[in-house]
């Protein structure tokens, strides 16, 4: 069967601003971190892709090194991409990252230009691509002089190989840095991609007000703290959850009594406003006008058709917020 897109994929989905630029994302987001890898079911990520795009997500986030193994999420995304979804390309954004270990010896990590450059061209090959949409530095280098690494999106740009850039899990200062850097290039930063979620909250401490003040957008990645924002552990932590296998970057030793706890007191507050805790956790991001989409994962179809009726309900009085801040504290 050919997939045809839904002809009303562009009715339900909000768009926002990404800072400054001409570029609109939906709210939400898709990230191929996890569930699109060799080892996952063809059939199972392919619908998930076709459910994003039927409800009007047309940003899809990769990263040179998401699986697994490493380059998997890339390929499979690139095949599925050729076969069903090659005419709607002008109306998707695609990402790619550089950042993380992706290859052994000194020029597979980190953040030289000698790594970005190959690591953007191993991209586009598994994806079948000439160019990404954004292109982002995945981490910031201690080593690496700033200079370098920006020169280096620069030169991505200048060659056609992505369109916009960005920087990910960068904290404010060197955020800063690195957006006046670009600024002075000519090539300014589309975007910041930081961990964020109601149990991570240090982009509060300066960085959103770097992002708002710069103009430049904001994709917080991990909103539901590894499934803790869900109610997979309203009842303790079930056998077959991250955290159990502490295989992951969930460890069972960050469910203590204590989280436990708050985590079904937001839950009884997002019965109250008819949501799941997920859709909450979703929707308490969206609530800053400075968030331009928040990314999700989804590892079935059903979950991310949960996960995107956060939309229904992104308001929050000042007696909810105050609530949330009394758990939290």
């Amino acid at each position: 069967m050919t997939y045809v897109a839904s002809p009303d994929r562009y009715k339900n989905m909000q768009y926002r601003r990404c800072g400054k630029s001409g570029i609109m994302l939906p709210a939400v987001s898709l990230g191929l971190w996890h569930n699109f890898g060799h080892v996952d079911v063809t059939e199972n990520y392919r619908k998930i892709l076709h459910l994003a795009f039927d409800s009007g997500i047309t940003h899809f986030d990769l990263a040179n090194n998401y699986g697994p193994p490493p380059g998997s999420a890339e390929e499979n995304f690139g095949r599925i991409l050729k076969e069903d979804f090659s005419s709607y390309r002008d109306e998707m954004i695609i990402s790619s990252k550089a950042g993380y270990t992706m290859w052994d010896g000194p020029y597979g990590d980190w953040g030289s230009k000698k790594y970005l450059v190959a690591s953007l061209d191993q991209s586009l090959k598994r994806m079948g691509l000439d160019y990404v949409d954004i292109f982002y530095h995945h981490r910031p280098d201690p080593e690496t002089p700033l200079e370098e690494t920006m020169a280096a999106l620069d030169l991505i740009v200048r060659q056609g190989k992505a369109l916009y850039v960005g920087i990910s899990n960068y904290p404010a200062d060197r955020a800063k840095d690195a957006i006046e850097i670009l600024r002075k290039l000519g090539t300014p930063c589309l975007i910041h991609q930081p961990k964020y979620s109601m149990f991570e909250r240090w982009v509060e401490g300066g960085l959103m007000d770097v992002l708002g003040a710069e103009g430049v957008g904001c994709i917080p990645f991990s909103p539901l703290a590894q499934g803790m924002l869900t109610n997979k552990y309203l009842h303790g932590i079930p056998e077959d959850s991250r955290a159990a296998k502490s295989t992951g970057f969930l460890q069972t030793s960050q469910i203590t009594e204590k989280r436990l706890n708050e985590i079904k007191k937001l839950n009884d507050l997002a019965v109250k406003r008819g949501q799941t805790l997920a859709q909450m956790a979703l929707s308490w991001i969206l609530k800053d006008p400075r968030v331009t989409s928040v990314l999700i994962g989804a590892s079935k179809p059903e979950q991310l058709a949960d996960s995107m009726k956060c939309l229904d309900n992104t308001h929050f009085s000042s007696e909810e917020l105050a609530h949330i801040e009394d758990i939290l504290k």
